[in-house]
C-alpha cells in the first residue's frame, strides 16, 4: 500500500505552491487541504503542530513543517515513493 501524503496549505502561501508543484513534477500524489476554507483541516493542523503554519506535510504520520526539501526527500525515500 502506498504512503499517504497530506499537505495543509493556504492559497497565498508561496512555499505551499512550490511544494505541490515539486511533488507533482515527481509524479507523487498527495491530498491537499486548504486550512482557510476547510475547518476540519485547520483543526487537524492545530492538533498536529499547535499553530496555523503552512505548509504542513503529513507523510504517513511524519510531520514536516515548511517546504523542507531535504526532510521531504528523506521521508519520501523511507516510504518508497522516491528513489
Amino acid at each position: 500500500m502506498a504512503a499517504t501524503i497530506t499537505i495543509y496549505s493556504t492559497p497565498t502561501c508561496g512555499f505551499c505552491h512550490m511544494e505541490k508543484d515539486w511533488l507533482t513534477s515527481l509524479g507523487i500524489e498527495f491530498i491537499h487541504k486548504d486550512i482557510t476554507t476547510d475547518e476540519e483541516a485547520y483543526k487537524e493542523v492545530m492538533k498536529k503542530v499547535g499553530q496555523p503554519v503552512t505548509p504542513v506535510t503529513d507523510i504517513d504520520g511524519t510531520i514536516i513543517i515548511g517546504f523542507d526539501r531535504p526532510k521531504l526527500e528523506k521521508r519520501l525515500k523511507e516510504v518508497g515513493l522516491l528513489k
